[in-house]
């Protein structure tokens, strides 16, 4: 009887033949890519070694690359095939002023300094993957005694912000006032210098542009531009048999995230202004290196990237908002390879605002609950640092999340009193109103006084005739009111009352007004209910005030532990007004 294969075994034996033949494909797989890795490698040194040919065997007076110094007839870079690949060769000459015999502008002085030349040639294939450049480097000397000329040196030193030197920083030298065109690019060596010997002269002609990757950028620029008449640093200048020195300061960049907001966290967006740093490219008149509009997104959000270390100031230039506040205290200080964050926020303009900026004399932290009272001539209001506060006026067309039917809302529109109905008041029994969820952005709230308006009440309706109570959460779905002392059975029935400490860090908010007579010819009513309140967003020891008239103030700031603060001559000349100014303790 004839055995065969079972199902199993016949899967098994499947499965180790695949498994032998895909180590067979991999491992020709990777003998074939080493192969011709190895063909790729021996190609490119192969055309490497016929550059290298070219070059010493041209007439020395032809060895330079075309715009470059010194001048000659190398093209670079440009394109060979070589066994069918196709290579990219990239050459550079320099004039070597070797020590043995002087430098120019040296002691002794070398009137001859171009005493060899320095040949790099690189071999690239952009096509070519994992395909590693194959460079070299030679010297080639001059057939003869070195000549003396006319002709000058150029050395560009690459630093950072530090005064450290700048190895591989891409430097670029165009002049095109001499014969013929010079267009060089090049890179610093490992000291950050480029040093280029025997360059023809020419008189602020050399225009210079030093960057690398990630960094910022430094250059000359043309004396007498339109936009530049006077440049702190001019296109240079190369004397005969002089040495030209010029230095040029790049580092890595920086972000800036700017965000523009209300007090609630809630993006103000499309908001325009103006960023400047402090850097001078020109004098007579000055001339920023950085002077840029920007306009945040629709959710009030704008990353800034590439920023060079420099301080910068911003300016708002949006035709509808005003700052309220903002953080950091500007101008803000940008270093190299650094993250930093703006923020403002955003009020309608109405019409003449002043920010106000209280600090500590000696450690220059910011103080708040600091009490500024700003004064003039038929005004005066008062308020204080690192508060904000919420102001409710109208509940008419449905602005509240629910209502008794005994209390009117609409008529008239911006005040609450209890229903009339056939010349009487609903009496004796509780008329109530509650608002809708007020969204603070963030838990991050400690909430102060209550205020409401009118602060009394008709005596004939009775005592506590308008009680109100709070309510808070984190997740805007359990309301627990409650009054002063913490409980559902108290009430605020004062104006300007603390709110308990449990609402602290609580992000939602609900109110519930409660009106009550016990007089049917007369109603309690409100008109407008004000919260103070800090949070994460709103800034520490700013206060804002609006609505102001352009005129001179007096501003009074007072806080327990610090002398008090008086300035009479505060002048509000423009829409909005920056004023700063220190508290000194006791």
């Amino acid at each position: 009887m004839s055995k065969g294969f079972t199902l199993i075994e016949t899967l098994i034996a499947l499965g180790i033949f695949v498994i032998i033949a895909t180590g067979v494909y991999f491992s020709y797989s990777n003998l074939l890519e080493i192969f011709s890795a190895s063909y790729l490698n021996l190609t490119a040194l192969s055309a490497l070694d016929n550059e290298l040919e070219i070059a010493h065997n041209m007439p020395y007076s032809d060895l330079g690359v075309q715009g470059g110094s010194p001048a000659g007839v190398i093209v670079s870079p440009k394109n060979v095939t070589y066994g069918n690949i196709n290579f990219v060769v990239t050459t550079v000459v320099r004039n070597i002023d070797d020590p043995f015999d002087g430098l120019q502008g040296g002691n002794p002085d070398d009137t001859a300094p171009a005493d060899y030349k320095l040949v790099q040639i690189e071999i690239t294939c952009p096509a070519c993957p994992r395909f590693i450049p194959a460079r070299s480097t030679t010297t080639i000397a001059p057939p003869g005694l070195e000549t003396v000329t006319k002709k000058g040196t150029l050395i560009v030193k690459a630093l950072n912000a530090s005064g450290q030197p700048i190895s591989g920083a891409n430097v670029s030298i165009v002049n095109t006032k001499v014969n013929p065109t010079i267009n060089i690019n090049d890179i610093t060596d490992v000291t950050g210098v480029l040093k280029l010997v025997d360059i023809a002269t020419s008189s602020a002609g050399y225009s210079i542009t030093v960057t690398k990757s990630g960094y910022s950028t430094d250059r000359t620029y043309p004396p007498g531009g339109v936009s530049n008449p006077n440049p702190l640093k001019p296109d240079a200048t190369v004397l005969s048999q002089k040495v030209t020195e010029i230095s040029f300061v790049v580092d890595l960049v920086s972000t800036l995230n700017v965000g523009t907001q209300d007090e609630f966290c809630a993006g103000t967006g499309n908001i325009d202004f103006l960023q400047t740093g402090q850097k001078l490219i020109g004098t007579n008149p000055n001339v920023l290196k950085y002077s840029v509009s920007h306009t945040t997104d629709a959710g009030g959000d704008l990353s800034l990237s590439g920023l060079e270390f420099d301080t910068y100031n911003f300016q708002n230039q949006d035709p509808d908002y005003e700052l309220s506040g903002f953080s950091p205290i500007m101008p803000i200080a940008v270093d190299p390879n650094g993250t930093y964050s703006l923020t403002w926020l955003m009020a309608l303009k109405n019409p003449s605002a002043v920010v106000i900026t209280v600090k500590d004399k000696n450690t220059g932290q910011l103080i708040n609950d600091a009490e500024v009272e700003l004064t003039k001539s038929g005004f005066a209001d008062k308020k204080y640092t690192g508060r904000k506060f919420l102001t409710h006026t109208d509940w008419s067309n449905g602005q509240y999340d629910s209502k008794i039917s005994n209390l009117e809302a609409d008529s008239p529109a911006g005040e609450l009193h209890i229903v009339q109905v056939g010349g009487k008041y609903a009496s004796m029994s509780d008329e109530w109103l509650i608002s809708k969820t007020i969204d603070f952005g963030t838990q991050t709230v400690t909430f102060y006084n209550l205020l409401w308006n009118p602060v009394s009440q008709p005596p004939q309706a009775g005592s506590n005739s308008l009680k109100i109570q709070i309510a808070t959460n984190n997740d805007d779905s359990n309301w627990n009111f409650i009054g002063p002392d913490g409980t559902a059975n108290s009430y605020y029935t004062s104006s300007d009352i603390q709110l308990h400490s449990s609402h602290n860090n609580n992000r939602y908010l609900r109110y519930k007004i409660i009106l009550r007579t016990d007089n049917q010819n007369y109603t309690p009513s409100l008109q407008d209910l004000t919260l103070h309140f800090h949070s994460s967003c709103v800034f520490d020891g700013q206060v804002y005030f609006s609505g102001l008239n352009q005129a001179t103030y007096k501003i009074t700031v007072e806080k327990t532990g610090y002398k008090k603060f008086t300035d009479t001559g505060v002048k509000l000349d423009s829409s909005w007004k920056d004023y700063r100014m220190v508290l000194t303790p006791l």
